[in-house]
């Protein structure tokens, strides 16, 4: 390995540590002192919102959480700290897909738990019969693929470092491997799990579109210069509590 990426890969195992770090700091300090922002917002939102996975996204409105800064600390493997039927709905985007399929069912378990009965939950996550579907040709298909493949190459988080070549083997591998990734589900395994939670009314929608005005222009995964190409692999599936 040569000294540049070497120093770059050096580079990453040291911002890998410094956010495990800052994460398991940010758990132990909310966990003895609860940040007066979330109690602030659920003694005056009108509407509850929760955000669970924000990242870098914050939508005004709603309780942003995740486990890293700018968002309010919250751990979506673990029980969420919030009362039973504490919101009206509940938003996630490119999340669950970070979870096994167990821990998966336990997020979504807890966030019909929190919900106020005939609330929503939406959730956006990679969609697995469109990245098998590169495997099929077509002219957003190949657009997609050399989109990954250009854009990610040189992303430590990803996993196509030694792509040598415009395959859908590469894409795919990176879906599966990428930035934590642990299941990646198609419509069918996410409607499941959704209905042996408890939920009921499971629809399907393009990105950003919705049938309730609070859960519409939602989707963004903090890219919106490739939105085309963000809009192609998300599965965006809603639901609600009976």
């Amino acid at each position: 390995m040569s000294d540049a990426p070497r120093t770059a890969h050096l580079r990453h195992l040291g911002d890998l540590v410094s956010r495990r770090i800052l994460r398991e700091a940010r758990k132990i300090r909310y966990g003895v002192y609860p940040p007066k922002a979330v109690q602030e917002y659920l003694n005056k939102a009108e509407t509850r919102k929760l955000h669970i996975g924000a990242g870098t996204v914050v939508l005004d409105g709603w309780l942003n959480t995740d486990r890293d800064p700018p968002a309010a600390y919250l751990d979506a493997t673990a029980r969420l700290p919030f009362e039973d039927q504490a919101f009206q709905y509940v938003f996630s985007e490119h999340t669950i897909e970070h979870l096994t399929y167990g821990a998966g069912l336990s997020m979504l378990a807890e966030c019909h738990r929190v919900l106020r009965p005939g609330g929503a939950i939406r959730l956006a996550t990679p969609d697995l019969v469109r990245m098998i579907a590169l495997y099929q040709g077509g002219e957003p298909e190949e657009r997609y693929l050399r989109w990954s493949i250009d854009t990610f190459r040189g992303n430590p988080d990803a996993a196509m470092e030694d792509a040598d070549d415009y395959r859908a083997a590469f894409v795919l591998n990176n879906m599966f491997r990428g930035w934590g990734h642990k299941f990646i589900y198609d419509e069918e395994t996410l409607q499941a799990a959704l209905e042996r939670v408890g939920f009921v009314d499971v629809k399907r929608f393009p990105c950003g579109q919705s049938d309730l005005p609070d859960l519409t222009g939602l989707e963004s995964h903090g890219i919106p210069e490739d939105r085309e190409m963000f809009q192609f692999e998300t599965l965006v599936l809603q639901a609600r509590r009976r």
